[in-house]
């Protein structure tokens, strides 16, 4: 076994591991807050979910700009300095959400929050497509997926304790951990942007920006990231949503929910290194289309059963379509991106989640206010399928292209 791993760790980059070391710490802290923050929001104002769902929209809408600025200031100034800045903008706006104690004042305050803690969005995506070769980048983020969801099994399982004691604890100790990280950042990863061509005029930042031009006019890309956003829409349900789904419908605790995202990063950290191995040979969009029929299937069922074996049942059939849609996914983004361009493309990208997040959370709030709560998975379940379909028609026509096919052929 020891020889395995060592094996595996040797055909990627060291400073790889060092990105996905860092990564590891940044994302315990995330993980402690950020799937119960619809909780606290209904708990601490006394709101119901519609509410919770427009103060995440907020925070996803003013995050998407955000990360558009973020992604031309990742291509034009590299992707360390943002990083950094990030973080610390993640950790300051971390303490004073826990400070909160007004809903009105929430609203203004998410909307600053999200666009600047969201600025080093895309850089963090460029920075693992700029370490990896295109032929290791699927694994290469599957990696990183087996990396982040070992802090899935340490943070939503303490924050289920926690939040029995004190919700602002969450915040504080959000906020000294990515005030570790940015430390660490600052330490011991260097720049890894792509040295201009000698030839090569650089651009103003007017024309960094008309770059986006170029992105949104790239019709194959943004069919792909169209159907990725109607799983996205379904998938960040399972972050906000679900909890006060199970919670209301089934009275399931913040300690039940917690241990089905903890059996969600156990299943992760088991298969996803085993799943990217042998998917790897398959064709990119296909893999896509089979990830949209797994999470058709997994949502689906929570409109369905009613004992918390087959709720874990559920989360354990999304996860198999999440381990072949995220690596699949970043990797398909970064090979459709130019160098040059690949921050402004990764923008992009982060809009298949960030604008899901600023819909998903309120039109979910809406059917659980207001109609049969079992509905909001039939629909689900639907977009699902309609995305599966889409990723099936850009095979169709996408396929063949050099790009995706050395994906496919780099197994």
């Amino acid at each position: 076994m020891f020889a395995g791993v060592k094996a595996i760790y040797n055909e990627f980059p060291q400073r790889f591991w060092v990105v996905a070391a860092v990564s590891f710490i940044d994302r315990v802290g995330g993980t402690m807050l950020f799937p119960f923050f619809a909780l606290y929001i209904t708990q601490q104002f006394g709101v119901g979910m519609t509410q919770a769902g427009v103060v995440l929209g907020v925070f996803a809408i003013s995050g998407m700009i955000g990360g558009m600025i973020g992604g031309a200031l990742t291509d034009r100034w590299g992707r360390r300095r943002l990083i950094i800045a990030g973080l610390i903008f993640s950790a300051l706006s971390t303490l004073t959400l826990g400070l909160v104690r007004e809903l009105s004042l929430l609203y203004p305050l998410a909307f600053v929050i999200g666009l600047l803690s969201d600025l080093a969005g895309p850089a963090h995506q460029a920075m693992v497509a700029d370490i990896l070769p295109e032929e290791k980048r699927q694994e290469g983020f599957g990696v990183l997926r087996v990396v982040g969801n070992l802090a899935w099994i340490i943070g939503p399982t303490l924050t289920g304790f926690i939040v029995t004691h004190s919700f602002f604890a969450l915040f504080v100790i959000d906020a000294i951990i990515s005030c570790i990280v940015a430390l660490l950042f600052y330490l011991f990863i260097p720049e890894t942007k792509p040295a201009p061509k000698e030839d090569e005029t650089p651009e103003s930042m007017l024309a960094t920006f008309r770059g986006y031009g170029r992105v949104l006019g790239d019709l194959a890309y943004m069919g792909f990231v169209l159907a990725l956003m109607l799983l996205s829409v379904v998938y960040i349900q399972m972050y906000n949503s679900l909890s006060v789904f199970l919670r209301d419908q089934h009275g399931i605790s913040p300690q039940g929910y917690g241990f089905l995202l903890t059996s969600s990063a156990i299943t992760v950290i088991l298969f996803q290194f085993w799943t990217s191995r042998r998917i790897k040979v398959w064709p990119p969009f296909l893999l896509m289309a089979a990830g949209g029929l797994f999470y058709m299937l997994g949502f689906g069922m929570y409109g369905f059963v009613g004992t918390y074996a087959l709720f874990v049942a559920a989360i354990v059939v999304v996860t198999l379509g999440e381990m072949i849609i995220m690596p699949t996914s970043a990797a398909l983004a970064a090979s459709f991106a130019p160098d040059e361009m690949r921050g402004r493309y990764m923008a992009i990208f982060g809009f298949t989640f960030a604008l899901p997040a600023a819909i998903g959370p309120a039109a979910a709030g809406i059917i659980l206010d207001n109609y049969d709560p079992n509905w909001l998975w039939y629909l689900g379940a639907l977009l699902c399928a309609l995305a599966a379909l889409g990723f099936y028609l850009l095979h169709l026509r996408l396929g063949a292209r050099k790009q995706f096919k050395q994906m496919q052929e780099a197994g």
